[in-house]
């Protein structure tokens, strides 16, 4: 019998993966001029990605 796991880990590490995509990303933008760096921006952006994780994962 297989079970979905704690959903307070999955939730920590959907949390943890999304600001540190969202950190290389942005600060792959910042390199190449493209949006400056900032932890605001990151928080953004990780927010926006652990909310579309979220529904797509419960979908």
């Amino acid at each position: 019998m297989a079970t979905d796991g704690d959903p307070r880990v999955l939730f920590v590490m959907n949390v943890v993966l999304s600001v540190a995509f969202a950190a290389l990303v942005v600060r792959g933008l910042a390199f190449i001029d493209v949006l400056a760096f900032s932890w605001g921006t990151v928080a953004l952006g990780a927010g926006a990605l652990a909310a579309l994780t979220y529904i797509v994962v419960l979908r």
